[in-house]
């Protein structure tokens, strides 16, 4: 734990500007299929999907070397798909539903800040883990950006708050919320009991209930 909390805090301060990590920043195409011997700006948005879960812990470099082979691999191997190291159409698929690159963790650490920064770390985590839950169910767009401004999803988005600049326990909680902690136990929905008027919001089956956020499936 302790390595990976530092390893956080690297990738904090290259998302604030501290450090840098040149075309990481861009977003992957379509991809063409990446190998040993690759290098462009999908490799470094490979190698940015791979470090935030923990598989890539190098610097990024942009070159498809052994250890960007070595840490795809692993990746295969733990989310059940043809284990040969290479990033084709199955495993970037997965990566994007169970990763973001740098642009994407911008917009998942505002919406966490805009939404839950008077929070617990642990509510600032559930927030975060909602968006993830939402990219991987069949009932939300399967993107960050489709989830976040879907309309009328999220209040800050609808009243500005979003544009506020997020501060470095989003960016960790973010991270986390990536990384698989889910402390709203799969819910795809939450709400502040205080202020709700939607009937339906209460309707829907509640999980767990974390500082002033109810959470629901």
């Amino acid at each position: 734990m302790k390595y990976w909390r530092i390893m956080s805090f690297v990738i904090v301060f290259c998302l604030l500007g501290i450090g840098s990590i040149g075309v990481a920043n861009e977003p992957a195409r379509a991809a063409a299929l990446l190998k040993p011997g690759s290098s462009n700006g999908d490799v470094w948005d490979l190698q940015f999907r791979l470090k935030l879960l923990g598989y890539y812990p190098q610097s990024l470099d942009g070159r498809f070397g052994y250890n960007t082979l070595a840490a795809v691999s692993k990746f295969q191997k733990n989310y059940g798909l043809t284990v040969d190291g290479y990033a084709g159409d199955d495993t970037w698929a997965a990566l994007k539903k169970y990763s973001l690159n740098r642009s994407e963790l911008d917009i998942m650490a505002k919406t966490i800040y805009s939404e839950a920064r008077g929070e617990s770390y642990e509510g600032q985590v559930a927030v975060g883990a909602v968006v993830m839950n939402r990219i991987q169910s069949g009932s939300f767009p399967d993107t960050i950006e489709g989830v976040v401004f879907q309309p009328r999803a999220f209040t800050a988005v609808d009243d500005g708050q979003y544009w506020l600049t997020p501060n470095a326990s989003a960016y960790l909680a973010a991270e986390d919320a990536v990384r698989g902690w889910d402390p709203t136990y799969d819910s795809l929905f939450y709400f502040n009991p205080d202020t709700a008027t939607s009937k339906w919001i209460w309707s829907r089956p509640q999980t767990v209930q974390i500082g002033k956020h109810i959470f629901a499936k």
